[in-house]
């Protein structure tokens, strides 16, 4: 009885261990991922701030560009006895290397401020004395040789005995019929880059649709030849700076306000050497160049004393084209209408009907397109039955003229 009543009388929950306090700490684990990730990018904000590296993040690449010495010659020319086909096999699988005196130019561009350089590597004494880092396109057939000049390019054209480029490459019109009706003319611009579209605009145009050629692409000469034997009129289209470079770039060689006049006239002359037989110029973009009036005298100057005419798309309406090749007594042509800026078929047969307008209002217009197939589809029908309604489709020169007599 004793034990028992001893357990009867014993507190509830006495016999029981205490249990140990655990230790937790102030915060919970996602806190202190938290605080970790604050730290991280704190640290990171630090060093992207206050590390004054311009070009930080900028992919490099370091090129070893070494010169062959006598000793390389030597053991190439002398292979190891007992190797001559293995040295034969290697010497057949291996790519072809630079030829000596061969140059290459490359265009180095700044990250941070967009700024381009051009650097010659090879080339020895050619490159000492500033020749071509490339051959020279060759001359296209049907070109008069009087009216070629050599740069250090290429040939470029060049009025000769009496006789203008404008004039001699501008395509078949009857220009007494012109005088006396309303004219339209089209320039589908950009070609060059391309073959299957430039192959398209000048099949399936009719000749009195000018073509204007970018300096680029492969061959741009061989396609300015092939559209030249269609009868096509062609000009050549000159990249300019847009208000918005380098981030729209209209490529390799443009010309830019920020250049010299010199630096600016050679690469004039490279893009003129690209190919030959073009009655004159037409910008390619170049919204802030064209509006500069210190950049674009210059060049409006040497296509007059060229004997070449100068076309203005029209994009720029600040444009100092107008007054520059009125200053110099040269033909000269601007767009009314871009066509295809709403590529569809309703929106360009619009744009086509608001040409054909212009020209009743005025007696010329000039529409500008580039080729894409829309483009060329609608237009192709458009021309069809556009001297039914008493509008002459003329090439650009015809329209050029026109407006200069007027």
């Amino acid at each position: 009885m004793t034990e028992t009543a001893d357990d009867l009388s014993a507190p509830l929950g006495q016999d029981k261990p205490r249990r140990k306090r655990r230790l937790r700490p102030p915060f919970t684990a996602m806190q202190l991922l938290a605080v970790l990730l604050g730290l991280f990018l704190a640290t990171f904000a630090g060093f992207a701030i206050f590390n004054r590296d311009p070009l930080g993040g900028e992919p490099m690449t370091r090129i070893a560009i070494r010169a062959p010495n006598a000793t390389d010659k030597a053991t190439d020319g002398k292979p190891a006895a007992g190797h001559g086909q293995d040295s034969k096999q290697a010497s057949e699988e291996a790519p072809k290397q630079t030829a000596p005196g061969e140059q290459r130019t490359i265009t180095m561009i700044d990250g941070s401020t967009g700024a381009r350089h051009d650097v010659v590597i090879g080339g020895g004494d050619a490159a000492d004395k500033g020749e071509a880092a490339s051959a020279p396109p060759p001359v296209m057939a049907g070109i008069n040789p009087k009216l070629l000049e050599k740069s250090r390019y290429g040939m470029i054209p060049v009025s000769a005995d009496g006789l203008k480029p404008f004039n001699v490459y501008a395509a078949d019109a009857d220009r007494a019929k012109a005088a006396k009706m309303p004219v339209v003319a089209i320039v589908i611009g950009g070609l060059g880059v391309g073959a299957a579209k430039t192959l398209d605009a000048i099949m399936k145009l009719p000749p009195a649709v000018t073509l204007a050629f970018t300096p680029y692409g492969a061959d741009p000469g061989k396609l300015a030849e092939r559209a030249r034997a269609q009868r096509h009129e062609i000009f050549l289209q000159i990249p300019m700076e847009p208000y918005d470079f380098p981030d729209n770039d209209p490529g390799p060689q443009t010309l830019l306000t920020s250049l010299s006049v010199d630096q600016n006239m050679d690469r004039l002359h490279w893009h003129l050497s690209r190919m030959q037989g073009y009655a004159g110029l037409t910008n390619f973009m170049g919204a802030r160049f064209i509006a500069t009036e210190p950049a674009m005298q210059p060049i409006i100057r040497e296509a007059a004393k060229r004997g070449l005419g100068f076309f203005d798309d029209g994009s720029s309406p600040r444009s100092i084209a107008p007054q520059a090749a009125a200053s110099q007594s040269m033909p000269f042509g601007k767009g009314d209408i871009a066509i295809d800026v709403v590529p569809t078929p309703t929106e360009i047969d619009r744009a086509l009907n608001k040409l054909e307008s212009t020209a009743r209002e005025r007696g010329i217009a000039v529409g500008t397109a580039s080729a894409l197939p829309v483009s060329i589809e609608r237009i192709g029908a458009w021309t069809k039955t556009l001297s039914d309604r008493g509008i002459l489709l003329v090439p650009l020169t015809t329209a050029m003229l026109k407006s200069k007599s007027s």
